[in-house]
């Protein structure tokens, strides 16, 4: 017995040093932007420099707030703005920041209610539920000279490569749509689960536009079959993908307690977001 049972230690110690070796030879998973619950985490462990900054808005009377996430390379770095969902800048567009500068890029996160909140504060002086009725109210023009704004700051950057694109979710992903629509000069777009400009502004986007709808988002993505076809007969570089089973949100919203279908859309979608910017900003 005892001779059978050294055996079967053995036998297992190797099965196990066997499965070592595959993991070690396996490719890392690619990391995503965290689940809402996990962002302020993955905020405090980041190895990455994250700072807020002043930002310039010729239209505004005081400096708006942004969050700016460095990556770790020696050669310049595309710069991407992060426009939040109508919940503010909250941490998780924060944390996102973080994730697109470990994917390589300056990711600047502009808080648009500046100044909107009591004693002129912004996002941090508002809930989840009243920032919304803040953002909603911001008007499109606005948006635009502050987008422009921050993405003339990231420009001047002396890390920055001189290309930049935008990301966008729900409230942000429409904006992400409309600032290639109004930003001639800008290199990409990523839109997530955002609605288009009207079609007399889609005419004028030039920057190849990649975006990403859930399946059971029945209000956004009924606007992807109509968009599509507009932009094929302008001509222009619109990639839309519905992810099957998922929900509005679903980038924030892939937790174990969430819609099962969004973990597996966040995962298919961050990656060629990343490939995405990549091209498109070289």
């Amino acid at each position: 017995m005892k001779r059978v049972l050294i055996s079967s230690l053995a036998v297992c110690g190797l099965a196990m040093a066997a499965y070592l070796v595959r993991a070690a030879d396996a490719p890392a998973p690619a990391s995503i932007p965290p689940a809402e619950a996990d962002a302020k985490a993955r905020l405090e462990k980041s190895p990455r420099h994250g700072e807020w900054v002043d930002i310039k808005v010729p239209s505004m009377d005081k400096p708006m707030k942004a969050y700016v996430v460095y990556p770790e390379r020696k050669d310049k770095a595309p710069v991407v703005v992060v426009i939040m969902e109508i919940y503010g800048l909250s941490d998780w567009i924060r944390a996102t920041c973080d994730q697109l500068a470990a994917d390589g890029f300056i990711a600047i996160g502009p808080d648009f209610v500046t100044g909107k909140g009591p004693n002129g504060a912004g996002s941090e002086a508002f809930t989840k539920d009243t920032v919304t009725r803040v953002v909603s109210g911001i008007p499109a023009a606005e948006v635009i000279a502050d987008l422009n704004a921050t993405r003339d700051y990231g420009l001047k950057l002396p890390s920055a490569s001189g290309k930049s694109a935008t990301v966008g979710f729900c409230w942000g992903g429409g904006m992400s749509f409309a600032y290639a629509a109004a930003q001639p000069d800008l290199n990409a777009a990523v839109v997530f689960y955002g609605t288009p400009p009207a079609d007399e502004k889609l005419a004028l986007v030039k920057a190849p536009v990649l975006g990403f709808y859930g399946g059971n988002d029945a209000r956004v993505t009924a606007t992807v079959a109509g968009t599509t076809a507009t932009m094929k007969k302008l001509a222009k570089d619109y990639d839309p993908h519905v992810m099957d089973g998922a929900g509005h949100g679903f980038m924030r919203a892939h937790a174990p307690t969430d819609l099962p279908a969004n973990s597996k859309a966040a995962e298919e979608a961050w990656p060629q977001v990343i490939k995405f910017l990549t091209d498109k900003t070289k």
